[in-house]
């Protein structure tokens, strides 16, 4: 995978390479580029799909021990991965994590439209039950290493509170342990989930989805009727702040829709780029 080199440290992505509006994908804890690559199958030739892996606990490189990593640190590194690679008027991506909204609100003129699959928005945040687990694993002394080898043992990561209320169908084991492979081998990179998952400024997400209101370009919603980690009224209550924004529901599925969904949501987003994007040029990027 290529590699963007920030002041703060290395990110690794997937790039699909190609013409067409420009969809930078993310993901959530303990996750990499990876969950979206069911999607971007489908995507991929039509557009240019981008695929970071952020330093969420996914990933395998450690950040530079001056990296700030906590909500408004990591949004703002999202924001200097465009940057090095030169994009503007992106279609960002968010799945579970809400980073982005701050991103987007932070640096609207990075960001043609906004996409948001089942994230956290408001207070929620950590969400529900896996994020408040996830939270108490990282101040407690070896936390994080347990938590993540319990991911790789299938019937532990699928109780509600680990990843069994996250996505619906089971996960890949290859997949999972490729995500975990970072916090099991590296105490640098389990220090870095640990900087995001005990900051104190989560407050900046509620504060970041009140500005929506301003974000004037076209955005998306995605999201599960059935999710129980990020309530189905905040899918309504994104819709009703954003001044151009639609509900797209899909059904059988929890929160992690790329996986559960990735053909439905693969529709929705091709349906999305192609009716209610602008053709002047404000979805492509440079």
């Amino acid at each position: 995978m290529p590699i963007a080199a920030l002041p703060q440290g290395q990110i690794a992505y997937r790039d699909t390479g190609g013409p067409g509006p420009v969809l930078v994908l993310t993901h959530g804890l303990v996750m990499d580029g990876s969950l979206w690559d069911a999607v971007v199958a489908q995507l991929a030739g039509e557009y240019r799909c981008i695929s970071p892996t952020l330093p969420l606990g996914g990933h395998r490189q450690a950040m530079s021990p001056r990296a700030r990593l906590d909500l408004q640190g990591q949004a703002d590194l999202l924001a200097d991965f465009l940057d090095h690679l030169e994009l503007r008027d992106v279609v960002l991506v968010a799945n579970d994590w809400g980073g982005p909204i701050v991103t987007a609100t932070d640096h609207p003129d990075r960001v043609a439209a906004l996409v948001l699959v089942a994230t956290e928005a408001f207070d929620n945040i950590p969400p529900g039950l896996p994020g408040r687990v996830a939270a108490i694993a990282a101040r407690l002394p070896g936390g994080l290493a347990l938590a993540a080898r319990s991911l790789r043992v299938p019937a532990l990561r699928r109780l509600p509170l680990t990843l069994g209320w996250m996505a619906k169908g089971p996960l890949d084991d290859d997949m999972v342990r490729a995500w975990t492979e970072g916090l099991v081998r590296d105490a640098r990179v389990r220090a870095d989930l640990r900087a995001y998952a005990t900051a104190q400024d989560f407050a900046v997400l509620d504060d970041a989805c009140q500005r929506l209101a301003t974000f004037e370009r076209p955005a998306l919603i995605v999201w599960s009727p059935e999710d129980r980690v990020m309530p189905p009224a905040h899918a309504r209550r994104l819709v009703d702040l954003l001044p151009d924004a639609r509900l797209a529901e899909i059904e059988d599925s929890y929160t992690l829709v790329p996986l559960d969904q990735p053909a439905r949501l693969a529709t929705e987003l091709r349906r999305f780029l192609t009716n209610d994007l602008t053709t002047d040029g404000k979805s492509s990027a440079s």
